[in-house]
């Protein structure tokens, strides 16, 4: 085969033009994220069950994970918080069903990868719902465990179903404090209308205050959250969010954990210090708020007999910035409780 001859002048054109093979691609922007996480890999296969509320026919999605160790026959519901989904749990369900749970996860509605009403969201319909999903899988018992809001979630639900609540798990939960009394209340109007302006720099702030130290796997979170902002579907999500805020401020768990008849574990990491539109409270106010170390030993003595474990140098998220000693204080309870 006779060869092609490149004009020197040419070649000499082409090698300049041509990428270096060493030159940094530009950075791809953020894909948008649907409101309901397609294609967000979750650690278990996702179910979903039809409910119906104020008129509107929706899926409720949870995980119900069978045990990996020896079966002992009992269920753990794990109940997420606010900026999150069910997902975010699988280090706590691979140690859970591997000592032999059986182990439920709802992404509660408005939440993770159920779906997203426009309703009035309340803690009493969000445990209502998980009950169901327990019906549903055929759950007569359980032990709750409830992450940030899903601790106020998790008190709800055992008010409401001692029978069905074996035990009470609440790893920093919000609502240690009613909020009304120091946190300058919002339409759900104007929340919304905040929600619509969130950024991916403004949601990283916010997250950052999670932790003690932050580490780069801790962005996964931001960036589900950030990119579903960049969905043509987002405004309803951001409604969604506001009016759960909404709910959070106006339904108050803590003046009744007295009442709470189950026995209860509080888990709290000692550097906590959120609160719940922090950005609306007075700057002199704000250092007698969300002080953790001493909301945990309050809530503990308010529940009647109560195990509280606290978490030196810890954040909001012990089962992320802990993971032993989280999961070491739950299983110690757990075991110890079903002697």
């Amino acid at each position: 085969m006779s060869s092609v001859r490149v004009p020197a002048l040419l070649l000499s054109a082409l090698l300049l033009s041509a990428p270096a093979a060493n030159a940094q691609e530009p950075k791809r922007a953020p894909e948008a994220l649907g409101l309901g996480m397609e294609g967000y890999p979750y650690p278990a296969p996702v179910q979903f069950l039809p409910v119906k509320l104020e008129g509107q026919d929706l899926r409720m999605a949870y995980m119900d994970v069978k045990p990996t160790g020896n079966a002992n026959g009992r269920t753990v519901v794990l109940l997420h918080g606010k900026n999150f989904f069910g997902a975010y749990w699988k280090d706590t369900i691979r140690v859970l069903t591997g000592a032999g749970y059986r182990v439920v996860v709802p992404d509660q509605i408005g939440f993770g990868k159920s779906s997203k009403p426009a309703i009035a969201y309340s803690f009493h319909t969000l445990a209502s719902l998980t009950k169901q999903v327990l019906d549903e899988v055929g759950v007569k018992q359980a032990v709750v465990v409830g992450h940030s809001m899903g601790g106020m979630l998790a008190t709800r639900f055992a008010l409401m179903y001692p029978e069905v609540t074996t035990q009470l798990v609440l790893e920093n939960p919000i609502g240690l404090e009613d909020y009304r009394e120091s946190v300058p209340w919002k339409s759900t109007e104007d929340l919304y209308q905040e929600n619509l302006k969130a950024t991916e720099e403004g949601l990283r702030k916010y997250q950052r205050g999670y932790y003690v130290k932050w580490k780069p796997e801790y962005d996964e979170y931001v960036q589900v959250l950030y990119r579903q902002t960049l969905s043509g579907e987002y405004p309803r999500l951001a409604w969604v969010s506001a009016a759960t805020q909404t709910m959070i401020y106006e339904q108050p768990v803590v003046h009744e954990f007295p009442l709470v008849k189950v026995p209860a574990l509080v888990v709290i990491g000692q550097e906590d210090r959120t609160v719940v539109g922090k950005g609306s409270v007075p700057p002199a106010l704000l250092p007698k708020l969300g002080q953790y170390p001493a909301l945990g030993k309050k809530t503990a003595a308010a529940i009647p007999g109560a195990t509280l474990v606290e978490i030196p140098n810890v954040g909001h998220i012990p089962h992320f910035e802990s993971p032993e000693k989280w999961h070491a204080a739950l299983l110690d309870f757990l075991r110890k409780v079903s002697k």
